[in-house]
């Protein structure tokens, strides 16, 4: 199986090289080049455009300096998403013990991490259809589902329980003074839990999009500023304003270029 896995993403690194060497290619020619079926080749292709690395067309596939048009918004923070993700699994060593979030740039990361041997612990649902590399073992955390995180007190007894040697969790919204918001309020608990029960290394994943600066309108929602440092990483779209007062907050930010 791990040969296997290895093997697929060998193609698809294959597939990717060739896309971007060609700018544009179709299915047929990706099919004949690596001697796979079409649906292969079309599943290969949807793998890579989740992850903000190429653009399906009809037929075929380009690259993203071509592309048909200008990326949209949703595209670039797709990509930032998966810049994060990919970035974030350097900090992975082998035979860690990971706590992760409902955040699925965090759960994303796993997909990075090789031929390493990690255990996670999630309440994260979509870790149940997503296919990682051999070495991962996932365990759920159980509890109450919403949405797609598994929360309440049944989560918080297991966590409890548990310890892990880094800590990687997303989150809504993060603010210029330094505090990190939660659509879902019952997960602020839930994330001080992981941090509490991690050693030193936490950090926060959060794309472009999420920096912002305080509100007064922005209340309503679950908010916190942990109580140990942790480690934002995120892209080089954001306002160097913004940046520069997280950074005097005492926040260490990593900025992903893109």
């Amino acid at each position: 199986m791990k040969n296997n896995r290895r093997a697929v993403e060998e193609r698809q690194l294959g597939i990717l090289n060739m896309v971007r060497e060609k700018e544009e290619i179709s299915v047929e020619e990706l099919a004949g080049t690596f001697g796979i079926s079409l649906m292969t080749v079309r599943r290969d292709l949807q793998y890579l455009e989740d992850r903000g690395l190429l653009k399906r067309i009809h037929g075929g596939a380009v690259s993203l300096e071509k592309g048909s048009g200008p990326l949209t918004e949703e595209e670039k923070i797709r990509i930032c998403r998966a810049r994060i993700s990919e970035y974030a699994a350097r900090f992975v060593s082998d035979r860690d013990t990971l706590f992760i979030n409902g955040s699925l740039t965090a759960l994303d990361m796993l997909s990075y991490v090789k031929d390493r041997k990690v255990t996670v612990y999630t309440n994260n649902c979509y870790a149940v259809e997503r296919t990682f590399p051999g070495g991962v073992s996932i365990h759920l955390t159980g509890g109450e589902v919403r949405e797609h995180v598994m929360i309440g007190d049944y989560v918080m007894r297991n966590l409890l329980n548990l310890s892990a040697d880094k800590t990687f969790i997303g989150c809504a919204a993060v603010y210029d003074d330094g505090e990190f918001r939660y659509d879902i309020p019952t997960e602020i608990g839930i994330n001080e839990a992981m941090i509490s029960m991690t050693g030193k290394e936490i950090y926060i994943l959060a794309d472009h999009s999420k920096i912002r600066r305080r509100g007064n309108d922005e209340n309503k929602y679950g908010s916190c500023i942990y109580d140990q440092p942790v480690t934002l990483i995120t892209d080089d779209h954001v306002n160097p304003a913004l940046i520069d007062r997280l950074r005097r907050t005492g926040m260490e930010v990593i900025q992903v270029q893109v």
